[in-house]
């Protein structure tokens, strides 16, 4: 049965960091829980990875401290079913039985740290703190790209041609002899994409264009 220290639905906590444990071992869980509130940081455990499956999960910055060896799906394959699944939780993995080729596979698959009990409670607390930015930052970067994917969406077929030459360094006039345009008709789609992309300058749109991965690729 899943076990919540705190409840999900209280309102002032609901942009509060998580810590999502996954452990079969009882007693583990309600260390690693207490570990974790000692610091101020919500709690949310599991038994295994099917229960943590079934859960619907709040969508704020989190980390995922997983065991390895788990009843059912271990830690490993979980890791890979949430990356085939496009969840990008930052994961910290511990185990009681580790080795080499475990570890590397973890650490490969995207993990943030590898960590054998028994381990430091400061290591613990160092690798979720680590994986909780890093996934912070990941929610941020994704905003931002989707913001820009909605603008992006407000730029006409010809301007997005235009766009995908500008960001390929190409001057106006280079850009109207590849469209077979006239200069200042080049100008003005410029002007217009400027505006409906909020960039600020030549180099604000070209970053706009590289994290929107626009590459022009001549023919």
């Amino acid at each position: 049965m899943t076990e919540r220290p705190k409840s999900s639905h209280e309102p002032a906590s609901a942009k509060e960091p998580i810590v999502f444990v996954v452990e079969d071992d009882e007693s583990m869980r309600r260390a690693l829980s207490n570990l974790f509130q000692s610091v101020g940081l919500e709690v949310e455990l599991f038994g295994s990875a099917s229960e943590m499956l079934q859960t619907k999960l709040r969508d704020v910055p989190s980390c995922l401290v997983l065991d390895v060896r788990l009843p059912g799906l271990s830690g490993l394959d979980f890791q890979t079913e949430l990356a085939n699944a496009n969840i990008h939780t930052p994961i910290i993995f511990m185990t009681g039985h580790g080795d080499i080729p475990m570890s590397v596979r973890a650490m490969k698959g995207g993990a943030v740290d590898f960590l054998t009990k028994p381990f430091r409670d400061q290591d613990m607390l160092d690798a979720v703190m680590t994986a909780i930015e890093r996934d912070r930052k990941r929610r941020q970067d994704d905003k931002i790209v989707a913001n820009l994917r909605a603008l992006l969406e407000t730029l006409t077929a010809r301007e997005r041609e235009v766009l995908a030459l500008v960001s390929s360094g190409l001057m106006n006039k280079q850009i109207a002899a590849e469209l077979d345009l006239a200069e200042i008709t080049v100008k003005i789609h410029r002007g217009h994409i400027m505006k409906k992309m909020g960039a600020k300058s030549l180099a604000d749109l070209v970053r706009m264009a590289e994290r929107l991965g626009i590459r022009h690729i001549n023919p």
